[in-house]
């Protein structure tokens, strides 16, 4: 194993990267020109007391910290691989709480049992946290909603609300998700959609068919998004 893959695999290496890569994200919110649409979507959601689940696509997933207005910090579920190691690092600069595990197996939709992630998500929106998804993530396929959202909200009753954080000027890595790499001194844009709640007593028909609501809803504000700025979807 190489030096370098040595020092990224090190609890030291991995603590300097988070700060480095928390660092960056403060510079490009304070180098950009922020435009923010529909944000009262968000805040009259949160000022009624209720946790809400808050949902973005994996390759919009760098600026989003920085759009959480709190009090409360939000709760954001990452992967258990190393980008999802690398991710949490960050984020916990920004007061954001770590749960590890994945929409991938909370879509096995079991009201008794089932993962333990879930089974945390669950306690915490019904305490009046939040939580925040990528549910696309974290392997795809990219802007396909899985069907662990649909659960997690069905269960707990709280809001969906699909969210789309993102700058003009950036870098597209050539990755199964085209992850966007915000650059600083440019113009950006907040999206947020409609809150979306999902009835419990649904039959598999009306699962599929809440499932395609909430992942067209957040194909709109993330097409949205890029209109605003004139960038390519």
């Amino acid at each position: 194993m190489g030096l370098g893959k040595r020092f990224i695999g090190s609890e030291t290496g991995r603590n300097i990267i988070g700060f480095v890569a928390a660092q960056y994200v403060r510079l490009v919110n304070w180098t950009t020109k922020w435009q923010v649409v529909n944000g009262q979507f968000l805040h009259d959601s949160l000022a009624n007391g209720q946790g809400i689940i808050s949902i973005t696509w994996h390759s919009r997933l760098m600026m989003v910290p920085i759009a959480w207005p709190g009090p409360k910090p939000l709760h954001l579920l990452v992967s258990r691989h190393r980008d999802g190691e690398m991710i949490a690092r960050a984020m916990s600069h920004f007061g954001m709480i770590m749960i590890r595990g994945s929409t991938r197996r909370a879509g096995r939709d079991r009201d008794k049992g089932g993962s333990a992630a879930l089974r945390q998500m669950l306690g915490l929106l019904q305490a009046g946290h939040s939580i925040g998804l990528t549910p696309d993530g974290p392997r795809g396929p990219a802007m396909h909603l899985s069907e662990g959202v649909i659960t997690l909200a069905r269960l707990s009753g709280a809001p969906i609300i699909p969210v789309t954080v993102c700058t003009r000027r950036h870098h597209a890595f050539d990755s199964w998700d085209k992850f966007r790499f915000a650059l600083p001194f440019s113009r950006g844009v907040m999206v947020f959609g409609a809150p979306i709640t999902i009835d419990r007593e649904i039959d598999e028909q009306a699962k599929e068919a809440s499932r395609h609501q909430v992942e067209t809803a957040l194909c709109a504000v993330t097409e949205q998004a890029d209109r605003l700025l004139g960038t390519v979807p």
